[in-house]
């Protein structure tokens, strides 16, 4: 019998600042390393008031890890030091796999108005950190939407649905990454891997997120599944609910982690900003 994945905690996002002076919420970040191995960060950065967001991200280092950004609203400007530069505007997701190294910067390429979107990020396995780096950059014409039973919308980023492959291929970790939109008083039931994390994270609407309905969860709260073969949400008796769903294969590896820099040692990481520091980070130029 497929089981049905339980909750194992729920949580609301907390503000943040980062960047340059970026108001923003963080959904999760160094406390659930072990609870959500492969996934590092989420950030839903939301706001209508340029002073929160104006500041952007200048120019930064990454290494050993896999940065997402997916665009609800609004337009980010990336620049990086291998030569990519553009513009990633609502309903785009960029796949930024940085690995061995990259120096970049994402500033909003707007003065006023709603700019809305998340960046999660994605640890690299061992044998992958040092590859070479790489841009998947999605637009949302590209991205495929589907409408199941009872018009539930799914717009897949990542994974496989009904036959129907996301753009983004070839990730490390297997993941699935879909956005989920269902109508008020509806179920989705959705299979994931069996030994894979899941995580999901409401940011509109209201619902129920295991099928005993003990805890309505509302917008800007992220649920930590526990095991299972799948998931089973359910709208609100009145109102819809939206949500990011993302799973992936955990890489059970040590993790050191400073800053921008994700590696399995502090030796690593101390060679990584010295190398930063001294200009020899980059590696494949």
């Amino acid at each position: 019998m497929n089981k049905i994945r339980r909750i194992q905690r729920i949580s609301k996002s907390k503000p943040t600042i980062e960047g340059a002076g970026v108001q923003l919420k963080r959904a999760f970040a160094h406390r659930e390393v072990v609870i959500l191995d492969p996934f590092l960060l989420l950030d839903d950065f939301h706001s209508d008031n340029p002073d929160d967001y104006i500041a952007g991200f200048p120019r930064h280092p990454h290494r050993g890890i896999e940065t997402v950004t997916y665009m609800i609203e609004g337009n980010v400007e990336h620049q990086d030091s291998i030569g990519n530069h553009g513009i990633i505007k609502s309903g785009d997701i960029q796949w930024m796999t940085a690995a061995s190294g990259i120096i970049h910067s994402e500033m909003p390429a707007q003065v006023n108005g709603l700019l809305w979107g998340f960046q999660l990020w994605v640890n690299l396995p061992a044998t992958n950190k040092m590859m070479r780096p790489r841009y998947q950059d999605i637009p949302a014409a590209k991205v495929p939407e589907i409408t199941i039973n009872n018009g539930i919308k799914i717009r897949i980023l990542v994974g496989e649905i009904n036959g129907i492959n996301g753009p983004v291929q070839d990730i490390v970790t297997n993941p699935e990454y879909i956005d989920v939109t269902i109508p008020a008083n509806t179920k989705f039931e959705h299979e994931v891997e069996k030994d894979y994390t899941a995580f999901a994270y409401c940011f509109e609407g209201k619902g129920y997120f295991e099928p005993n309905k003990e805890q309505l969860v509302s917008k800007e709260h992220l649920v930590i599944f526990r095991e299972g073969e799948s998931v089973q949400i359910v709208a609100s008796e009145n109102e819809h609910v939206r949500f990011l769903l993302v799973s992936g294969k955990p890489i059970k590896e040590p993790v050191a982690w400073y800053g921008p820099i994700v590696m399995n040692t502090q030796e690593e990481i101390r060679i990584a900003f010295e190398e930063y520091h001294n200009g020899t980070f980059l590696k494949n130029k």
